[in-house]
Parts: C-alpha cells; structure tokens; sequence
C-alpha cells in the first residue's frame, strides 16, 4: 500500500504568484519544505495541511488528495 501524498501546491502557488518563501513565511516554515512538500518527497502534518488550504482558500481536498491528480488539460469523462 502505498501512502504517497499528492499535491496541488505549486500550481496554486503559480496561479496566485505566490513564491516559495512566501507560503513558507505564511506557514512558519522553512521555504526548503513547501519545495519537499511540492515534490512529495514529504507528506504534512494533517495541522500544516489544513493551514496551506485556509492560506489558499480551498478545501483540503482541491489541494491534497492519496490518488493522482488529473493533468491540467486532460478530458474527464462526465
């Protein structure tokens, strides 16, 4: 079983021009670990998981997810 955590972060932090340092600031974190997290070289804690999507202002569910994500572009089926 694989627990894997897959991410949306950097594509939120782009379409808001939010740099690494900054959400890190934001977050009281280290910028190195917003990298790891967007890698998922490192899972959260369900604590930072919840305060990246309050900073963002989505539901934890558009920002994290155990399967991965579509690519941006790619057709769903309805």
């Amino acid at each position: 079983m694989s627990e894997t955590i897959y991410n949306r972060i950097a594509v939120l932090r782009a379409e808001r021009g939010v740099s690494r340092r900054q959400l890190a600031e934001a977050l009281g974190v280290h910028y190195q670990t917003v990298g790891y997290l967007e890698r998922g070289e490192y899972s959260p804690s369900l604590y930072l998981a919840l305060r990246m999507a309050e900073y963002f202002e989505v539901s934890i569910e558009v920002l994290f997810s155990i399967h991965p994500f579509p690519r941006i572009g790619a057709e769903q089926s309805a």
